[in-house]
């Protein structure tokens, strides 16, 4: 099991290694790793898409089509791009691109165009080399009749999914290929879990289960993946909460990394699956695959879906972890630093929903509580030496540009801090 962490550049590093940053000012790389296109079920041309997140101030992405890499020869009847995308999605490709660069073949009804490949179309979007794209895949699988999707990001070559009796093994079965491909090209790449409430497919003791993994999304811009749950589920945020107690309590595992991401399908306002809602902020002073990947495997970032950290800084020596915001004018900003105490009670009861399917069990509110709340613009915790581990959510009061929860305004979300792997505790 070992094996497969190592070779995913997922390692347990000590509690100093994940979160103790250099005092100089970071350099913080801003990139969204879900995102789909015409090459799977987006809706616009590849190229389209990056060059609206480039423009948008985004230093890398990952397109991440299902079960493809924007490789190979693909054409599409042009009355598919259309139904998808809109009666002006080839005018504007057209115009934003030139006749020269638009190949098509055949005529009238059954035109069809054929999609540009990443290293195609890269060259013009990197020459500045102030923007980055990274190759990726979404591993889209099932098991138990639920969707089992994972994102790897970095990858060299496609992975088909391989399944499993169980969610568990599908997620490991995956796990382990991708750790081969990373063994075998020497590239490492991170695998993360996608959606968890995405038909409600993974719950928390399934994500706890499986070590190897590392990486959770843990705000998704989809409005269809059950970031909240429901009366039956838990939201997103309770079961990365949970997982990562199961895993530092019973386990002996470290905790997982929480991801935030677009998984954009739908651009020219069509459809609900829009870019720009979330993202990662990667402390990084190289705009490079390896090393951007590197330091998400290390932990070194941050997700948000608006609020911007000039600093974050876990001190092991002073036990505390401190944040430093990068206020807007006329915004306010609450830190509510939350995690699980080492004297915590993690009997649990179990839960079943109206469907008669299990889901994630019910714990005590001391899993994922709330440790302290600080207003302003440095909140800083101090730890009492009791904590399993430490993260922060900062919420600002400045509405969601794009908002798919009710309510909704800007926030970001910190590493799990402060955590050591120690010996087994029983159950």
């Amino acid at each position: 099991m070992k094996k497969i962490t190592v070779l995913l550049m997922l390692v347990a590093f000590s509690v100093a290694d994940v979160a103790t940053l250099q005092a100089e000012e970071p350099v913080w790389q801003k990139g969204n790793i879900h995102t789909h296109t015409f090459w799977s079920d987006g809706n616009d041309f590849p190229e389209m898409i990056a060059s609206w997140y480039k423009q948008k101030g985004y230093d890398f992405l990952a397109l991440t089509d299902h079960n493809i890499l924007s490789k190979g020869e693909k054409w599409m009847p042009v009355a598919q791009l259309k139904s998808r995308g809109g009666a002006d999605v080839i005018d504007k490709y057209l115009k934003a691109y030139g006749d020269e660069w638009v190949v098509t073949r055949g005529e009238a009804e059954k035109q069809e165009i054929r999609l540009r490949t990443l290293e195609e179309f890269r060259k013009g979007l990197e020459q500045d080399e102030e923007f980055l794209l990274i190759q990726s895949e979404e591993i889209s699988d099932r098991s138990q009749g639920v969707p089992v999707h994972m994102n790897a990001t970095n990858i060299q070559e496609v992975i088909a999914p391989l399944g499993g009796a169980t969610v568990r093994e599908a997620m490991t079965n995956n796990l382990r290929a991708v750790a081969e491909q990373a063994r075998r090209t020497g590239k490492p790449i991170v695998l993360h879990l996608n959606h968890p409430n995405f038909g409600y497919a993974v719950t928390a003791e399934d994500l706890a289960a499986v070590v190897q993994e590392r990486f959770v999304e843990i705000y998704n811009g989809h409005p269809g993946v059950n970031v909240l749950g429901d009366d039956d589920h838990a939201s997103v945020e309770k079961i990365w909460d949970i997982a990562n107690t199961i895993r530092l309590v019973q386990l002996a595992a470290p905790p997982l990394f929480g991801i935030g991401t677009d998984d954009s399908h739908h651009y020219h306002g069509r459809g609900t699956s829009r870019p720009g809602r979330s993202w990662i902020m990667v402390r990084c002073d190289d705009l490079e695959p390896d090393a951007i990947t590197t330091k998400i495997s290390q932990g070194d970032f941050y997700s948000s879906s608006g609020v911007t950290l000039k600093d974050v800084v876990y001190n092991a020596k002073k036990q505390q972890l401190a944040l430093t915001v990068d206020a807007e004018e006329g915004v306010s900003y609450t830190t509510r630093f939350i995690g699980t105490r080492k004297t915590v009670d993690l009997s649990s009861k179990q839960k079943k929903a109206a469907n008669g399917k299990l889901v994630t069990r019910i714990y005590s509110d001391d899993v994922g509580a709330v440790l302290a709340t600080v207003k302003g613009t440095n909140p800083v915790y101090k730890f009492t030496g009791d904590e399993l581990y430490v993260r922060a959510v900062v919420t600002s009061t400045k509405a969601h540009v794009d908002p798919t929860l009710p309510n909704q305004t800007e926030q970001a979300w910190t590493q799990p801090v402060g955590w050591a792997v120690t010996p087994r505790r029983g159950r």
